[in-house]
């Protein structure tokens, strides 16, 4: 996305998530959206290269909640087939953030990542969701204004 494009999507009346790749139910999802899922809260502290130290209160579902609602393509003849998948996202300022699908499953990392609808009681609709991992020390995952979620499981083995 340009720079021109992000701007003028933070300035939109509402912000609005793409989720693609290897899902059954690719969607757009919206902050008003993920108010509907079930609510997680997460007080974070976490190292911010230009500004320090940050601490935030956010509540959103959990990544692994709403990205398993859009039925990933895992291929149950493949033992562990999840295990392959990739997850990136993007942000309005073209920030980008890649992690694991075994990261998030609960069967494996069991990380509690969150696609913030608030970030200390602020509700996030115009400016986007913001992709939180508590378990970082460092803010450089964190993604705000997600513009897009992709599931890839698509890439080739390695010989």
């Amino acid at each position: 996305m340009s720079r021109t494009r992000a701007a003028a999507r933070t300035t939109a009346a509402v912000a609005e998530v793409v989720l693609a790749g290897d899902l059954a139910r690719p969607s757009r999802l919206t902050v008003a959206d993920l108010l509907g899922w079930p609510q997680h809260q997460a007080e974070v502290a976490f190292e911010c290269a230009t500004s320090g130290v940050q601490h935030h209160r956010f509540t959103g579902p959990l990544l692994h909640d709403v990205l398993s609602a859009a039925e990933p393509g895992f291929d149950p003849a493949r033992r562990k087939d999840r295990l392959r998948f990739l997850i990136a996202v993007t942000g309005t300022d073209g920030h980008h953030s890649l992690m694991s699908w075994a990261e998030i499953d609960p069967d494996f990392g069991r990380a509690p990542v969150l696609l913030a609808a608030t970030i200390d009681g602020s509700p996030l609709d115009r400016a986007g969701p913001q992709l939180v991992l508590p378990q970082d020390r460092c803010g450089a995952r964190y993604v705000s204004g997600i513009t897009a979620i992709r599931v890839d499981g698509g890439y080739r083995s390695w010989p």
